[in-house]
């Protein structure tokens, strides 16, 4: 899924293997001004565009709706993200001769300041579905100006078990650092709204046995910021990735510190709402 990635796209597509070892690979694009679309064409890559609606369903959902509906497993992929020879094995060794499961989920592995970190924070999603028995749920969050078209930091609801892969995904982002913090500026916006009126508690019910205990547990944390850097920093040994590992610590903490700011902000004006 793509909108304005030229930096990122050649590496991704290049991360499939060559020639590409999945039976198809489709570029859906939100009208990106930056060349993504024509990179795509130029591999020879199928490219679908996507207008969103500022409705549900959102583009993952879309995706799983619309895009190559004669294959019923998709493995999502961004356009930061970056396959690594192991998990594509791995995956290859599932659909043989069928995957017991209804999803999998996939590790994720930040390259920062040009570091590739060992140590410290690993993101966890469910990228790999069968379409048939995956779903992107509506959620109540249409109302969060500074979101966008895909999915937030949802997971599908799966019809069936789900499972873990071995494999890991890169996550490299080559556009200017000022492109995660605006993202991750967008997704604290999102973040507040939703703990400030109790919509975040219903999410983390959706999820299943040990996340649920665990995103419970995080949302009610004391002094989140300081908890969260100690745990990568600290206990993850993020401290071993050197200067790159410490600023990406601490460029965590920061996204955990404005959420707390700005759902206090919030839970301020609703209690003394402006004329």
């Amino acid at each position: 899924m793509t909108r304005n990635e030229a930096a990122n796209l050649d590496a991704c597509l290049d991360s499939l293997g060559e020639p590409a070892r999945f039976a198809r690979v489709v570029v859906v694009d939100s009208g990106s001004t930056d060349g993504t679309p024509e990179i795509a064409r130029r591999r020879g890559v199928e490219v679908v565009a996507f207008q969103w609606n500022q409705a549900y369903p959102k583009k993952k959902q879309w995706c799983l709706d619309r895009v190559a509906p004669e294959w019923d497993w998709v493995l999502f992929l961004d356009a930061d993200e970056r396959l690594c020879p192991a998990l594509i094995d791995e995956i290859d060794a599932l659909f043989r001769p069928q995957p017991p499961c209804a999803g999998y989920f996939v590790d994720g592995r930040t390259v920062f300041l040009g570091r590739r970190l060992r140590f410290g924070h690993r993101n966890r999603k469910l990228a790999l579905v069968d379409r048939r028995r995956a779903r992107f749920l509506p959620q109540s969050d249409l109302d969060v100006a500074t979101m966008w078209e895909v999915e937030g930091h949802y997971q599908p609801v799966l019809d069936g078990p789900a499972g873990g892969l071995r494999g890991w995904m890169w996550h490299e982002d080559r556009k200017p650092l000022y492109s995660w913090f605006e993202r991750h500026n967008r997704y604290s916006d999102w973040e507040a709204m939703l703990a400030a009126d109790g919509r975040l508690a219903v999410l983390a019910a959706q999820e299943r046995g040990r996340r649920r205990w665990l995103k419970r547990l995080f949302q009610s944390l004391p002094a989140r910021p300081l908890v969260i850097f100690l745990y990568d920093y600290v206990v993850r040994l993020g401290c071993l990735d050197g200067i790159a590992g410490l600023h990406f610590a601490l460029a965590r903490a920061f996204y955990y510190w404005q959420i707390g700011v700005k759902r206090a902000a919030l839970v301020r004006s609703q209690r003394n709402p402006g004329p």
